[in-house]
């Protein structure tokens, strides 16, 4: 008997059950790249010698890493992208054009949908998974090969069943619940592994807060995170979905490798301390931690909703004179929206800095770069020596409530502390 994942890799390979081990060939729905790993695909589908992509509507490329340019190596790459999505008619989103962060982005476009099978030049893509999709990473060549034949090979992954007991208290969000989760089970916890989030604090969490616990599974080593179908997905997708779509249940006596249970009901916002997201704290217990930089954006809390907690918090107050805050919404539209709501208002007033989207500053690349010494709080996803620039600096991770708080009272702080 079969797990979501199994049920859509199964309905993917034309095999009546597929088991964890197994190397299938699975059709692909979307293959997704962006101006890091394009270049590196774009040069291998060329010497694989075909002149077209298998099929165009189901090739992404999105530019969001090193965009807008900010060098000229990033121009290039960004131009090479450009030209190949031009020739081959793929999708393609321009900066400035409705585009975005390609993880935030691909949900708000309708391009992932329920029971398809995702692969993307990026560990970022299990966000996808949120939305009821079996969603990867995987190398440039892997990429490539999948652009030129619609196929691509994969092992089928154990699925681990993560429930999560209780209704969360306030402030507590998405991004509390998965670091909290890898704090527990660790950067290697979940490693190859699908990661099946289910429970009653799930059943009630929104889109948003799922697409930032789907983001972060491969923080926990996780080949995929993913959720069932309900009626919030449905409500999601209902104005959004490109085309129809499968939706894929468990079966009622399917085989986890592993079912772990926590009961979230009193849990507090997280903290990750710096070296690693496992290093995952409670926000009572982090101390008295002075802060020079305070991001809030990123594929993992850019949305709309991450925006609307930051900006309750940042209404009518100012910004540390000694902090830097940064806010990156996560797509263009999530920036009008933000616009229109007034929330940007909100953070020019309180002395936050608002940029276009842009993965920037969380991989290190440029809008944000610490320098030795400095210290962060960043509602990103990885928090690994040297992440966010200098070696010697260092990087916090937590929900966009703590990282608000934080950029107003000059240290990590609670949210509950600012009301």
């Amino acid at each position: 008997m079969m797990t979501l994942v199994e049920k859509i890799l199964a309905a993917h390979c034309g095999k009546e059950k597929v088991s964890p081990g197994e190397f299938i060939t699975a059709r692909v729905d979307i293959v997704m790249a962006n101006d890091v790993t394009a270049p590196i695909a774009i040069r291998e589908f060329r010497r694989i010698g075909v002149s077209k992509v298998f099929d165009p509507a189901k090739i992404v490329l999105v530019p969001d890493h090193f965009t807008p340019n900010k060098d000229i190596i990033s121009a290039e790459n960004a131009k090479m992208m450009r030209e190949f999505a031009h020739e081959q008619g793929t999708v393609y989103f321009e900066v400035g054009q409705m585009c975005g962060i390609e993880h935030a982005l691909l949900p708000e476009q309708g391009l992932a949908l329920p029971g398809e099978v995702i692969i993307g030049g990026d560990s970022h893509t299990c966000t996808y998974g949120a939305l009821g999709a079996f969603a990867t990473g995987m190398g440039s060549t892997d990429i490539a090969a999948a652009m030129a034949t619609g196929d691509t090979w994969i092992k089928v992954p154990p699925t681990i069943k993560l429930v999560y007991h209780g209704r969360l208290g306030q402030w507590v969000g998405g991004k509390d619940l998965i670091l909290f989760t890898i704090g527990n089970i660790g950067v290697d916890g979940a490693l190859y592994a699908a990661m099946e989030f289910t429970g009653e604090a799930i059943d009630n969490l929104s889109i948003d807060g799922r697409l930032t616990m789907a983001n972060m599974a491969i923080e926990a080593g996780g080949k995929a995170g993913i959720f069932r179908v309900d009626e919030t997905t449905r409500a999601y997708l209902k104005n959004r979905a490109r085309h129809a779509f499968n939706e894929y249940e468990p079966d009622a006596d399917a085989e986890y490798s592993r079912v772990i249970e926590f009961d979230v009901s009193e849990m507090e916002p997280q903290v990750s301390l710096p070296g690693s997201p496992a290093n995952a704290t409670p926000i009572s217990k982090v101390g008295t931690v002075k802060i020079d930089q305070a991001v809030i954006g990123s594929c993992t809390n850019g949305r709309l909703e991450d925006l609307r907690v930051a900006a309750g918090i940042l209404k009518g107050r100012k910004v540390n004179p000694n902090v830097r805050c940064l806010v990156f919404p996560g797509t263009q539209q999530i920036y009008l929206d933000a616009l229109t709501e007034g929330l940007i208002e909100t953070f020019v007033r309180a002395g936050a800095a608002v940029s276009t989207p842009t993965c920037g500053p969380c991989a290190g690349l440029h809008m944000g770069i610490l320098a030795a010494g400095e210290r962060c709080i960043s509602t990103t996803n990885r928090n690994f020596i040297s992440r966010m620039g200098s070696p010697k600096s260092e990087l916090y991770l937590s929900g966009p409530a703590v990282a608000a708080a934080s950029a107003v009272t000059g240290k990590i702080t609670s949210p509950g502390e600012m009301t």
